[in-house]
């Protein structure tokens, strides 16, 4: 059974930085590619980064660049998400998601409020 459990959101204030976590389990984490969407109120889902199976090749939406890094530990089964310099826009339900074999798999999500 494909399990993708997200950690690591919280408050913070402007100019802050979090980093998020994805741990998987039930399938072959090092053949997949990972991303990490979000979805703020109101707002339809986007996705913010992407990566690779081998983490070769990453992207990024043109908001986050610069700030924002994907990256992952095929040991741990985890992809991560380090946000630096948040800006109350970033503040939404992060998901991270993965698609095997034509099915999607998603997270529960976990809340990132950046306000001062």
């Amino acid at each position: 059974q494909v399990q993708l459990v997200e950690s690591g959101g919280g408050l913070v204030q402007p100019g802050e930085s979090l980093r998020l976590s994805c741990t998987t389990s039930g399938f072959t984490f090092s053949m997949y590619a990972m991303r990490w969407y979000r979805q703020a109120p109101g707002k339809e889902r986007e996705l913010v980064a992407g990566i690779s199976s081998s983490g070769d090749s990453r992207n990024y939406v043109d908001s986050v660049k610069g700030r924002f890094t994907i990256s992952r530990d095929n040991a741990k089964n985890t992809v991560y998400l380090q946000m630096n310099s948040l800006k109350p826009e970033d503040t939404a339900v992060y998901y991270c998601y993965t698609n095997r074999w034509g099915n999607g798999y998603w997270g529960q999500g976990t809340q990132v409020t950046v306000s001062s």
